[in-house]
C-alpha cells in the first residue's frame, strides 16, 4: 500500500493545481481506491452485456442485454428516492462504504452462481439490480467526502482528478475485459469487479477520516426548490432538456454496440473492448481540450457537440467497414468527452450564485433517469430494428436533437435582439 501511495505523491511534473490535492495523505489513499474501483467498472462495461448475451436465448438476446445494462444502473434512481428519508443524514463515509459493500457482495454472487450452474438470465438481472440500489448514494457520498476533505479552492482540482480517473478506466478496463471475456469468461470479469469494490470498502473502513462540518447535503426540499428555480430560468431549463435527451439517445448504444459486434460482425469480445478503449482515449483527449474550448461561445459549442456525436454514429447505420466505425467511434469519444464540463460551465455562468447548489441538485436528479431509460429502450429497439439500424437511428435522432436546439437558440437570440429588448448573451 505504501509503495502505491508513493507513486501518487506530487512532484515537479504535476501541475500546480493538483499538488495540494495529491499532498493530502487521506485523499491519496482514497484516490488509489477509486482508481482500482473505476478499473473494475471499466471491465464490467464490456462484461455485463457480454454475459447477458451468453446466458440469454438468441431470439431474446437484445431484451436481456438491455435489461442487464439497465439493471446495472437504473435501480440507483429508485434507491435515491426510496431511501432518501433514511440516508440523507448519514455521513458521507458510511454512504460510500455501504454502496461498496452491497456492490461487492451481490456482484460477487454472479461468478459463484455461474460456477454452480445456477445462473439464469433472471437471477443475473436481479443480482445486478440489487447491487446498484445504493450506487447513487455512494456517488453522493464520494463527492461530499471530497468536499469535506478539501477547502473550496482545491475542490475543482479534486473533482477533476477523480473524474479523469473514471474516463481513463474506460481506456484500460474494456481492453482488459475484451481479452478476459474471450479467454476466461464474462462471469469471471464481473467477479473481478466485485473484488475492486471490496478493495475500496476495506480501504475506506481502514482509513481514519478527519471530521468536518464544512459541507451540508442538499436535502429533498432544496432539490424541489431547484426544479422551481430551473423553470424560472428558461435558458437553464433548455440546457437540462437538451442534456436529458442527449443522454437518453446515448442509452441504446450500450445495448446495440455489443450485439453489433456479435450478430452483425460475428467478432469476439476483443473488438468490443477495442471500441470502448478507443472511445475512452478520445474522451480523455477531448476533455483535456476543454481549456481551449472555454474561449469559444459555450452554447454553440455545446450544441455542436450534440450534432457531432450523432454524426459519428451514422457510419454504423450505413454499414461502413469495421475500421471506419472504429475510427468514427474514437472521434465520437473526443467530441463527447467535453460535454459534461461545458454544460456544467454553462450552469455555473447562468445560475444565480446563491441558488447554484439547489439548481445543480435538481439538474443531477433529473439526469439520473436519462441514460438508463435510453438503455432500457435499447433492448426492444435492437430486437425490432437490429443492432446496426439502432446505432444509425440513435445517431440520426441525436443530429435532429442538435438541429432543433440550433433553431431554438437562433430564434431565442433573434427574439432577444429585437429593438426595445435587453440583450441576452448566449455564450
Amino acid at each position: 500500500m505504501q509503495s502505491a501511495e508513493v507513486l501518487l505523491t506530487p512532484g515537479r511534473l504535476v501541475p500546480s493545481a493538483y499538488r495540494p490535492v495529491l499532498a493530502h495523505r487521506v485523499l491519496r489513499r482514497l484516490i488509489l481506491g477509486f482508481a482500482v474501483s473505476y478499473l473494475g467498472d471499466g471491465m464490467s462495461f464490456v462484461a455485463v452485456a457480454w454475459l447477458a448475451i451468453e446466458l440469454a436465448p438468441q431470439v431474446s438476446a437484445g431484451l436481456w442485454v438491455g435489461g442487464a445494462v439497465a439493471a446495472y444502473t437504473l435501480p440507483g434512481v429508485i434507491g435515491a428516492l426510496a431511501f432518501a428519508r433514511r440516508l440523507r443524514r448519514v455521513p458521507a463515509r458510511q454512504l460510500l462504504l455501504a454502496d461498496n459493500v452491497v456492490r461487492g457482495v451481490f456482484l460477487g454472487v454472479v461468478p459463484l452462481a455461474s460456477l454452480a450452474g445456477l445462473l439464469t438470465p433472471t437471477l443475473y438481472v436481479v443480482l445486478l439490480a440489487v447491487s446498484s440500489l445504493l450506487h447513487a448514494w455512494g456517488s453522493a457520498g464520494k463527492y461530499t467526502l471530497l468536499a469535506e476533505l478539501l477547502p473550496e479552492e482545491q475542490r475543482l482540482a479534486g473533482n477533476t482528478l477523480v473524474s479523469t480517473l473514471n474516463f481513463a478506466a474506460t481506456i484500460a478496463g474494456p481492453a482488459i475485459a475484451g481479452v478476459l471475456v474471450t479467454y476466461t469468461g464474462s462471469a469471471f470479469v464481473i467477479g473481478l469487479d466485485a473484488l475492486t469494490y471490496v478493495f475500496l470498502a476495506v480501504l475506506i473502513a481502514r482509513t481514519r477520516l478527519p471530521g468536518s462540518g464544512r459541507v451540508e447535503a442538499v436535502d429533498h426540499e432544496a432539490a424541489r426548490g431547484g426544479f422551481a428555480l430551473l423553470r424560472s430560468h428558461p435558458e437553464l431549463l433548455g440546457l437540462l432538456t437538451l442534456t436529458w435527451f442527449f443522454n437518453f439517445l446515448y442509452g441504446p448504444l450500450e445495448v446495440a454496440l455489443p450485439l453489433h459486434v456479435t450478430d452483425d460482425l460475428h467478432a469476439p469480445g476483443t473488438l468490443l473492448g477495442l471500441y470502448w478503449a478507443l472511445f475512452g482515449v478520445g474522451a480523455v483527449t477531448g476533455g483535456l481540450a476543454v481549456g481551449a474550448l472555454r474561449r469559444l461561445p459555450l452554447w454553440p459549442v455545446t450544441v455542436a457537440i450534440v450534432i457531432g456525436w450523432g454524426l459519428t454514429l451514422l457510419p454504423f447505420g450505413l454499414g461502413a467497414p469495421t475500421a471506419a466505425t472504429v475510427a468514427s467511434f474514437t472521434l465520437g469519444g473526443a467530441i463527447y468527452g467535453p460535454f459534461v464540463a461545458l454544460s456544467a460551465t454553462l450552469m455555473q455562468a447562468k445560475a444565480p450564485p446563491r441558488h447554484l447548489a439547489a439548481m445543480f441538485a435538481a439538474n443531477s436528479a433529473a439526469l439520473l433517469t436519462a441514460s438508463p431509460l435510453g438503455t432500457a429502450l435499447g433492448g426492444p429497439l435492437t430486437a425490432a430494428l437490429g443492432p446496426r439500424a439502432t446505432l444509425g437511428a440513435s445517431g440520426l435522432a441525436t443530429v435532429a436533437l442538435g438541429a432543433a436546439a440550433t433553431v431554438l437558440l437562433a430564434a431565442r437570440r433573434g427574439k432577444d435582439t429585437r429593438p426595445g429588448r435587453p440583450r441576452t448573451t448566449y455564450r
